[in-house]
């Protein structure tokens, strides 16, 4: 393609996008006048209601689409392959966009199947496409046609040919690298125009089927997940919206950062929470000692909670049942309520709801008998037993009431009622561990631990199962405990789940060393683990110093690769009188001279006093909660998960000393950079 015709190209590209923009302005303005039609509709009040929801929820997503380029991508089909698409170009963009809904689009969804073809055709199989278009879009557009600032075509049927624009000539995937390499400034982005084979397969993969993405650094596992929801959340609406959808992260700086992600791909409403956020049931008002969180948090606990919530069953010392009724009584014997009792037990089922299959049991015994004697008796007749008090006394000495508060409390409180429900599976010392100090004066004023949250959410579940959701994605999931696993598990019992993370930046006490066991945990072992080792976020320089500690670390994960090869890692160590906080405001005011964010991450009994020394300096800084900051200081505990274009990491000895997991806190201190990296210590490196 000549330079003439690439100015042609690119003119007429953005005379596409200006028809796209008012196409999508009357498709808002057609949204909001059907939420006033639908409201005004004549039908039942259950359809009108559901009716008008639909229709709200279909304009607020319209309107809270984030501005910016409506389309990335171009297909254009050869002719004459027989496919229902051939001779078609489809421009290819984050949301359908069409001047009619009956009318061809002008802008056909990413998660459309035949958007497919723009992530996996190839040269050597081109699916039907002649040329591939990527489009090069001004940094930060809100969305203006004059943005378009490139284009460049690979031409699938001619040995890969690249036509190219405002790009380098005879690079490949162009524009694709200057977005991934582009600096990080705000939230996390999309990656909907650069989604790779590897992982379209992953966002592409069936609802039913739950996976396990083993994601090295900068290979995308997060920008997979949130993808993956998005597809999922189109293709199956009903499905999903049935039960829900939920996005698990690490903390709530975490989902600050990758907030704006679904919404850009036309997906509003979608529940993102921390773990922590979805089982609080209390506020955190105490800290346990690392030992008494260690034995909380291990699988065994789960089988003491059920016996301690079991234990409270008297099947075997129930007493005869006498009912009055009128001037005659009915009995059930205790041997009888004892066989009711065991049965129901046998079934295992929710605590309540076994209590309340006991009353019918014991309802339906009595029924038996008064309809023997003087027939079928009324509705009412079975009501009024059901609430006698006879029955309620019946039902709460054989299988009583109880909430999970009550139920740990005195676990944690009675050491006879401990070791009664821990025998043979906590030792003594163990137990001793898990005993309060000083006993609340009721459940009511009682402070709860994290790991106590997570007891009382399996107690929870043992009496009433809770709703399940249709999918849920999981995000750094090596660092859930066996318990915390199990609370997840609960959350989809007939869903499936997208678990994301990597071994070797497990950081908790408890962090899984095998994703095996893990997937056990999370009630899905069947699910397919795939490992994600090309990475084009880390720089090679980068990944390769990071890598030097895999061999220190307790797991077993395939090595990463990074598409790499520019970005820049500097290592320092202050001379004999320079004081280390000096070095680190040079380092910052240098990161200040080059474009990006820049990230200041430090030991967390350390990041105070290098917040001040910046703050001395007249460099305002900001916290990880911030995501639009230029520059963020981050306690190191905090940092998984996040990006920055310059790092700049202080003292690698203090942060793999602060912890039990403190190399693997490390690793992911160092994978955090997208440009540079930055290391600056007094101390000896702990890779050295």
């Amino acid at each position: 393609m000549t330079a003439p015709d690439l100015d042609t190209a690119l003119h007429q590209e953005r005379a596409h996008h200006d028809t796209c923009r008012a196409a999508l302005a009357a498709m808002v303005e057609g949204a909001d006048l059907q939420v006033v039609t639908g409201e005004d509709v004549s039908a039942s009040g259950a359809d009108a209601e559901v009716l008008g929801y639909r229709l709200r929820s279909h304009a607020k997503a319209l309107h809270e689409l984030p501005e910016g380029p409506l389309f990335f991508g171009r297909l254009d089909f050869a002719h004459g392959t027989g496919d229902e698409h051939a001779g078609l170009a489809h421009h290819i963009g984050r949301l359908r966009i069409s001047e009619h809904p009956a009318a061809p689009p002008l802008v056909v969804d990413w998660r459309a199947p035949v958007s497919r073809a723009f992530y996996q055709a190839s040269a050597r199989d081109p699916q039907g496409v002649a040329v591939r278009r990527r489009f090069g879009w001004a940094p930060a557009s809100r969305g203006d046609s004059t943005d378009l600032t490139g284009l460049e075509d690979e031409h699938l049927g001619a040995g890969g040919r690249f036509d190219v624009r405002d790009g380098e000539v005879g690079r490949p995937d162009g524009i694709v690298a200057r977005e991934i390499e582009r600096p990080r400034v705000g939230p996390m982005r999309d990656i909907a125009a650069t989604i790779r084979p590897e992982q379209d397969d992953l966002v592409r993969g069936d609802l039913a089927a739950s996976v396990c993405v083993q994601g090295a650094p900068g290979t995308g596992k997060t920008a997979v997940g949130l993808h993956r929801a998005a597809y999922l959340l189109y293709t199956h609406p009903r499905r999903i919206q049935r039960g829900g959808l939920l996005i698990l992260g690490p903390n709530r700086a975490f989902l600050t950062y990758i907030a704006e992600v679904l919404p850009s791909l036309g997906e509003t409403g979608v529940r993102q929470s921390t773990l922590h956020d979805e089982i609080a049931r209390h506020p955190v008002t105490a800290v346990d000692p690392d030992h008494t969180a260690a034995v909380k948090h291990d699988a065994r606990m789960a089988e003491v909670l059920r016996r301690a919530v079991y234990g409270r069953v008297t099947a075997d010392r129930a007493e005869d049942l006498s009912l009055p009724d009128g001037s005659y009584r009915w009995r059930i014997a205790g041997r009888e309520l004892t066989e009711i009792v065991a049965g129901v037990l046998a079934e295992d089922l929710p605590y309540d709801t076994g209590r309340e299959r006991v009353r019918s049991r014991i309802v339906r015994r009595l029924q038996e008998r008064a309809e023997r004697r003087s027939g079928t008796r009324p509705p009412s007749w079975t009501r009024r037993v059901e609430r006698a008090r006879a029955v309620s006394e019946c039902v709460e000495a054989v299988w009583p009431k109880t909430r999970p508060e009550e139920l740990l409390s005195q676990l944690l409180t009675n050491k006879e009622e401990l070791t009664e429900a821990a025998n043979d599976i906590l030792s003594p010392a163990e137990q001793q561990s898990l005993l309060w100090p000083r006993p609340p004066r009721s459940p009511r004023s009682a402070r709860w631990s994290a790991a106590d949250l997570v007891l009382l959410d399996e107690l929870a579940g043992l009496l009433d199962r809770p709703q399940g959701y249709g999918h849920v994605v999981v995000d750094e999931a090596q660092d859930l405990s066996p318990m915390e696993c199990r609370a997840v598990a609960r959350r989809i019992p007939f869903g499936s789940l997208t678990v994301l993370g990597d071994l070797a930046q497990g950081t908790t006490p408890w962090a899984a060393t095998s994703w095996p066991v893990q997937l056990a945990h999370l009630g899905k072992p069947d699910a397919t683990i795939v490992p994600l080792t090309l990475g084009f976020r880390v720089p090679a320089a980068v990944l390769t110093l990071a890598s030097r500690l895999l061999d220190r670390l307790d797991a077993d994960v395939p090595p990463a690769h990074s598409l790499r090869r520019d970005g820049e890692l500097r290592v320092r160590r202050t001379a004999d009188g320079c004081d280390l906080h000096a070095a680190v405001v040079a380092a910052v005011r240098d990161a200040l001279t080059h474009e990006g964010s820049v990230g200041v991450i430090a030991a967390d009994t350390q990041l105070d006093a290098v917040r001040t020394a910046l703050t001395t300096a007249g460099i305002p800084t900001s916290g990880p909660d911030d995501p639009t900051a230029r520059v963020t200081t981050v306690p190191a505990t905090l940092v998984k998960g996040l990006e920055y274009d310059h790092v700049i990491a202080v003292e690698p000895a203090a942060i793999a000393e602060s912890e039990q997991r403190g190399l693997n806190r490390l690793y992911v201190v160092l994978t955090r950079a997208v440009s540079r990296l930055e290391v600056i210590h007094e101390r000896d490196l702990p890779w050295t």
